[in-house]
């Protein structure tokens, strides 16, 4: 059977299994009466901010086909591959998100019954989206490789899905943690009600932002990822060095993506609850078990291929890197270890030793996931060269299944905390409910690590294809050397860049919590009863706030990412041009750590005052560590995250036009 065939069916097998288990989630109870109003609520607030924001995108999407038709007129495959591309990396994050505003209300209704059935239902919303995620990407990239028959014409696809997926992580982090910060500093700090409180008039747009960003945002940031990842390795796998080397190099890493979706979904069938009740451990249950077949699965596919297996040891790198960045990240964020209790010991004399701490745990993050990414460089590059540290990235890709339905767990078990606590249930089915939305707040910063550190090894693997593109169009091969003047300023600007655009994106936040801030005042000052639950808060003026703001304001972050390759490659040539996208790598990927993990940490810090330590709710300790949580919200949501979009948006742009570049370019200096 054709090897892209093979992939096509799998890939069908996973669309398949997020079929079964949506359908089978949607027959479960949704509860009372007050419960469906407000899940609809928020599945209304959804389903609206994504019409306008597919609405909104469509029209860049379209610009820029006409462009790529236009000025590829005689290679139309690339602007077939954005369209491609760019539809199903927007309907991966929509199933993503179409599933949990669904199974929020049936994880708070189940709580009823216990811990055992609400994790079952939340957990099995965030494997809907999972599998659809990797189903698509693997049938995307499988169906233009058997309709093409050549890996070179595949980048348009990868673009599409790049450039979507800035948009989506742009768009719904600004939606989601302005209404966040907003709600937390008029609710928390000033009227000194709960987070989910119902007389807090942003708390429904808290409530949506959690599925659009969190949901459709890391839905469409993995599928592009995977994609990425998939097609940088069967570009490397045209090198002669490598074509030449190893067998079936091009369809090896549709073959492994096959294996990998069969080891995850066979994965998730081993998260349940022992006598322990530990719910952190039944995830990663079902995480461990499918690495582990997934590597014996890995094993097999080597020697079927007849190629050495020091490509399967390239292999077990990728794993063993998402181990050891999972086990870092968890430090660095849960409430069990030393970080993020000594950021909430340090709330106790207020909230600037809080952000003190949390920066200073933020930046010392960074320090073992460099050493891990490079260690696993440059082993994976000792057993199988540059394709090694492709394949290792397949690798680390494999588990994307089962690691987005760890995500997407995260804010379906939020939201039905929200629900049971707006609805007024019983205690018992609050503990339930916070119980895993504990667990929730470490899975959704774990998933984050990996989604980085996969990054950065798609962006290596693409930076290699971008200079093997350029190699194709000179008589000299192209060496970048720091006594070049051109370089020098590519890498100062490439280093630069994350750096504006995550300005842009947190200055996006800043300025729209101020408008939810200034609107719920409004509200608690001019409607009569809000605070003794008579008067009913006007939910949906904050919704419309953050919807259009989102919109508005995540067009100029993508922008950034388009004309800043476009601009230094036809200005100073591609030796600046190539340098530049060194320098987004390297410092895309520590501020991306420190971001994440620094927001996570402040977050944590607040739920493990909420605990009932160094004072409890409404403690001197826990208003700071509020404040600390709102700094570190668009840290961890909105820039951080989409800075991995943002380096794989500019290496797939600079090897799409890397001919013109070269061709036309007018080389200044």
């Amino acid at each position: 059977m054709d090897i892209a065939i093979y992939a096509i069916i799998i890939s069908l097998v996973a669309l398949l299994y997020s079929a079964y288990l949506s359908f089978k989630i949607l027959k479960k109870p949704k509860g009372s009466e007050k419960m469906q109003e407000i899940s609809n609520a928020i599945k209304e607030g959804a389903m609206a901010y994504m019409a306008r924001q597919y609405k909104t995108i469509a029209i860049f999407a379209v610009i820029i086909t006409i462009i790529l038709a236009v000025v590829f007129r005689n290679n139309l495959a690339i602007a077939i591959g954005f369209v491609v591309g760019a539809v199903l990396s927007a309907v991966s994050g929509y199933i993503g998100m179409n599933i949990s505003v669904r199974a929020n209300v049936r994880t708070a209704e189940s709580a009823k019954v216990g811990l055992k059935q609400a994790l079952s239902i939340a957990f099995n919303g965030g494997v809907v989206s999972g599998m659809a995620v990797v189903g698509l990407a693997l049938f995307a990239v499988s169906l233009m490789y058997s309709i093409f028959q050549n890996a070179a014409m595949l980048i348009g696809l990868g673009f599409g899905a790049s450039l979507i997926s800035l948009f989506a992580r742009v768009g719904g982090g600004i939606f989601t943690k302005a209404a966040d910060v907003g709600a937390d500093l008029v609710g928390k700090v000033e009227a000194g009600i709960p987070e989910d409180d119902p007389r807090n008039p942003a708390t429904i747009a808290d409530n949506v932002g959690d599925n659009v960003g969190d949901c459709a945002g890391m839905g469409a940031d993995l599928y592009e990822t995977y994609v990425v990842t998939l097609l940088a390795a069967m570009l490397l796998a045209l090198m002669p060095s490598v074509s030449g080397t190893y067998n079936l190099a091009v369809e090896l890493p549709l073959m492994l993506g096959g294996v990998a979706i069969v080891s995850s979904i066979i994965g998730t069938w081993f998260v349940r609850l022992g006598k322990k009740e530990n719910i952190m451990m039944a995830l990663y249950k079902g995480l461990i078990v499918s690495g582990v077949i997934a590597a014996a699965g890995f094993y097999f596919v080597i020697a079927y291929t007849g190629n050495s297996l020091n490509l399967w040891l390239a292999t077990l790198v990728g794993l063993v890197i998402t181990v050891l960045i999972t086990i870092i990240t968890e430090y660095y964020t849960s409430t069990k270890y030393r970080p993020v209790r000594k950021v909430a010991e340090a709330s106790v004399t207020g909230a600037g030793t809080n952000l003190i701490s949390g920066l200073a745990y933020g930046l010392q993050s960074t320090f073992l996931p460099v050493l891990v990414i490079g260690a696993g460089i440059l082993a994976a590059y000792y057993f199988a060269g540059v394709y090694g540290i492709a394949i290792a990235a397949v690798s680390m890709l494999s588990l994307t299944g089962i690691i987005i339905a760890l995500d997407s767990y995260g804010p379906i078990t939020d939201n039905a905390g929200g629900i049971a606590e707006m609805s007024n249930l019983d205690a018992k089915v609050r503990k339930v409910t916070d119980a895993l939305d504990a667990v929730g707040n470490t899975t959704k910063a774990v998933t984050k690590g990996y989604a980085i550190g996969s990054a950065a090894l798609a962006a290596l693997a693409l930076f290699v294809a971008f200079t093997e593109e350029i190699g194709n169009f000179v008589t000299e091969p192209i060496v970048f050397m720091l006594t070049d003047p051109t370089v020098i300023v590519g890498l100062f600007v490439g280093a630069m860049l994350p750096f504006l655009f995550s300005s842009l994106a947190m200055t996006a936040v800043g300025n729209t919590a101020q408008k939810i801030v200034i609107e719920v005042r409004r509200q608690f000052k001019e409607i009569k009863g809000i605070m003794t639950g008579k008067g009913k808060p006007e939910y949906a003026k904050c919704v419309d706030i953050v919807t259009k703001a989102a919109l508005k304001n995540m067009i100029a972050p993508a922008m950034l990412a388009i004309l800043a390759p476009l601009l230094v490659g036809f200005i100073l040539g591609v030796k600046a041009l190539g340098a530049l996208l060194i320098g987004v790598i390297l410092s895309g990927l520590l501020l991306a750590l420190f971001m994440a993990n620094g927001g996570a940490t402040w977050d944590n810090a607040k739920k493990y005052i909420e605990d009932g330590n160094f004072g409890g709710k409404g403690s001197k300790a826990h208003k700071a560590a509020v404040v600390g949580d709102t700094v570190g919200d668009p840290f961890k949501d909105t820039a951080g995250p989409a800075l991995n979009a943002l380096i794989k948006v500019m290496n797939t742009f600079a090897i799409v036009f890397a001919p013109l570049f070269v061709m036309y370019g007018l080389n200044l200096f």
